[in-house]
């Protein structure tokens, strides 16, 4: 069951489950052609939404697995990528009062420090 495509004695069946099956898979238009012996246009043109649909799919369940492992097996090198990519989360740190520089301190200025704590006590 499927849809006759090409033209004369070249005509092919061309099921469109099976279409969108492969693209969900990941398979490229050129692998899912050469499977069913259909030239990439044609398959193009008479598949779109098919195509469109399985890789749709395809990017659902590679979403489903990567949380899964980020949040479910705790493995941090998928949780670093998913907060950069979904929360725009950095490595680069802002200049701002938390991070700034501490100020510059004198060795005399900690040595006189050091000695009125020690006079004190």
């Amino acid at each position: 069951m499927g849809l006759e495509i090409g033209r004369g004695n070249s005509k092919q069946i061309v099921p469109p489950d099976q279409v969108e099956e492969l693209a969900s898979i990941g398979c490229t238009d050129r692998e899912i052609a050469a499977f069913f012996k259909v030239k990439e246009d044609t398959l193009r043109r008479n598949f779109a939404d098919n195509l469109l649909k399985g890789r749709e799919f395809c990017k659902t369940r590679l979403r489903q697995a990567m949380f899964k492992n980020a949040c479910s097996h705790m493995n941090a090198a998928v949780q670093i990528f998913l907060a950069k990519n979904i929360l725009g989360m950095s490595d680069q740190q802002h200049n701002t009062e938390a991070n700034a520089p501490l100020p510059w301190v004198e060795s005399e200025d900690i040595e006189e420090n050091e000695n009125e704590n020690i006079q004190e006590n």
